[in-house]
């Protein structure tokens, strides 16, 4: 049989309070903070599946910024293609109005500055510009589209501006200016941008030499120039549509990932707080008993 000493008896005693202590420890630690670990040496499986679920859910909150930005652009690109809209409307009335053979000269000169105003307006419109970014224009956003007058500056960009709202999946944020304004060589057929046909319209119109002229033919030019844009904004409406189906969908996607992140790095706070609380009564135990157990020495007797 094996001599158990005084020694002995101390020096396991002292083991096991500096276990109880570390568990107590750990313990204390998980409460504070509601977490599983501290440092990857304390579980490096949660370690290495936490990088995985803290990259996959910052990628999602990334998504979720990126709609703000694609949100911007179609909402703003909308607002002022429904501006152009309400102008051209306006332009064809007058055409249809000033199309009378009873209208004299004054009131073609009128109309004409009407017109003239609204063309400066559809002008601005065309160059609509957000954070720093014109709208209209493609994949040359930093440089303007039209002139002043309305003259295509330089030459319009058909590029896609494109958003990743998703992994691997690019959105179309921006709308085709060749579609809406138009350049000289192509745009439905009238083979003119909406500029060229106004300028056109309002030569017409303040020209005396051509007061007995029919103008009822910019009228076809005009629902061209219309149509074009009714379409643009039917398009920038279905990837509205899609952009918000996408949007719930990454919602939904964060939800989940924070789930999964959450069940493998927090802890179960109910489940700590009682194992605390019983490794708590465990460790004043054990030091009641080590206590008892180690024997006063001389040292003791001699203080």
């Amino acid at each position: 049989m094996m001599r158990v000493t005084q020694s002995m008896l101390s020096g396991n005693s002292l083991k096991n309070l500096q276990s109880s202590l570390l568990r107590l420890d750990k313990l204390n630690t998980q409460v504070s903070t509601q977490k599983k670990i501290t440092k990857p040496s304390d579980d490096p499986v949660v370690a290495m599946k936490g990088i995985v679920y803290r990259r996959s859910l910052s990628e999602v909150e990334q998504y979720q910024r990126n709609f703000s930005e694609a949100y911007n652009w179609i909402e703003n690109s909308d607002s002022a293609l429904d501006k152009a809209k309400l102008a051209l409307d306006r332009i064809r009335e007058l055409t249809v109005e000033v199309s009378n053979d009873t209208y004299d000269a004054e009131q073609r000169a009128a109309a004409s500055a009407e017109i003239n105003q609204l063309k400066e307006h559809l002008v601005g419109i065309s160059n609509t510009k957000f954070n720093d970014q014109y709208l209209f224009n493609g994949t040359k956003t930093i440089t303007q589209p039209f002139t002043s007058t309305g003259a295509i500056n330089g030459t319009l960009s058909t590029g896609k501006v494109e958003i990743e709202l998703s992994n691997g999946v690019m959105v179309q944020v921006n709308t085709d200016v060749s579609s809406v304004f138009g350049d000289r060589n192509s745009i439905g057929g009238t083979g003119e941008s909406v500029f060229k046909t106004i300028d056109d319209l309002i030569n017409t119109l303040e020209d005396d030499q051509k007061a007995g002229i029919d103008i009822t033919s910019y009228l076809d030019k005009l629902d061209i120039h219309i149509s074009a844009n009714t379409t643009a904004r039917a398009e920038i409406g279905a990837r509205f549509n899609r952009i918000e189906l996408m949007e719930a969908r990454i919602a939904e996607q964060k939800i989940v990932s924070s789930r999964i992140m959450s069940e493998n790095e927090d802890v179960d706070f109910e489940q700590v707080v009682t194992e605390l609380t019983t490794q708590e009564t465990v460790h004043k135990a054990a030091l009641s008993v080590a206590s008892r157990i180690i024997q006063p020495t001389l040292i003791d007797y001699l203080r």
